[in-house]
């Protein structure tokens, strides 16, 4: 597996937990984060696309290379995956935002005096909501989150609206990168296809595990319907790479054209832009129903 589709899976371990504006790492030190921080880290994708859609870009001071998005985020060589806590303590945070505790850097950065905020991935739409209200509330902006997820709730419960329902639901395979890992149900990226009403073929395999390793083999026999590509950016994957796999040809997503390249970063987080991941499945499983219609 790369090591940029390995930084995508990265699973998250309850450390963490937030009474008032005090943060908590678990067997390490409280430390009270200000009312408004002023001098934001954030070494998660998802906390700084929040931290942006609740009005709190102005206090961010650094974020980790995975950020891409907002553009003007101050993007740095920061990493989330391996933290260093010299390089981060030259930003003389106020506030840490981060999605894994890896390196142990709670501890370390709890020796600082430094408050830390733990985001895990989320595993439905009530996650990302309440990681939104919690980021809003640690950097001063709490009544932001509301806006920011009634928005969310409207467009995501729009386009499920739009989505036909066909009495046979459509299959689907997403691929996280070319050797072929997915994504089941029990993922949050699965929560979102089952939105749509779709059903995915990583949920019977073998000895499946929540992000299971499929075998070219198993889906050309699950022959799926639609075709994600989470995979364009890290690996190069396009409609063409996907075509010309051995086998592939026969895939009925492939002789419709229904293989859907969509951005590494809006197919992985879980922030405000999961409605871009959903408008593009949706979008394609509208042309699928028009196919079978």
């Amino acid at each position: 597996m790369t090591r940029s589709c390995t930084a995508r899976l990265r699973r998250l371990w309850p450390i963490i937990a937030i009474a008032g504006l005090t943060l908590v790492a678990a067997g390490g030190t409280s430390a009270a984060a200000p009312p408004r921080p002023a001098r934001i880290v954030s070494l998660s994708a998802t906390a700084t696309e929040d931290l942006y859609a609740v009005g709190a870009g102005k206090q961010v001071v650094a974020v980790d290379a995975y950020s891409a998005y907002p553009p003007q985020a101050p993007r740095t060589h920061l990493s989330g995956f391996t933290p260093n806590i010299e390089a981060i303590a030259k930003y003389r945070p106020d506030l840490v935002l981060i999605d894994s505790d890896a390196n142990h850097i709670v501890r370390q950065l709890g020796r600082l005096g430094v408050p830390v905020l733990v985001e895990p991935p989320a595993a439905n739409l009530t996650g990302v909501y309440a990681e939104i209200r919690q980021i809003a509330r640690a950097t001063g902006h709490a009544r932001a989150a509301d806006r920011v997820s009634a928005e969310i709730r409207r467009r995501v419960a729009a386009i499920v609206r739009s989505v036909p329902r066909p009495s046979t639901p459509f299959a689907v395979y997403h691929e996280l990168d070319q050797h072929y890992y997915s994504a089941t149900s029990h993922t949050f990226i699965g929560q979102m296809y089952k939105l749509l009403g779709l059903r995915n073929i990583a949920d019977k395999a073998k000895g499946s595990s929540t992000y299971p390793q499929l075998s070219a083999e198993y889906i050309i026999a699950g022959d799926p319907d639609l075709i994600v590509l989470a995979d364009t950016v890290c690996c190069g994957q396009t409609r063409a790479t996907v075509a010309a796999r051995p086998g592939w040809s026969d895939i009925a997503a492939v002789k419709t054209g229904e293989v859907v390249p969509v951005n590494d970063s809006i197919a992985s987080e879980w922030g405000p832009r999961i409605v871009l991941f959903l408008q593009a499945v949706a979008r394609a499983v509208e042309t699928l129903e028009g196919h079978t219609g």
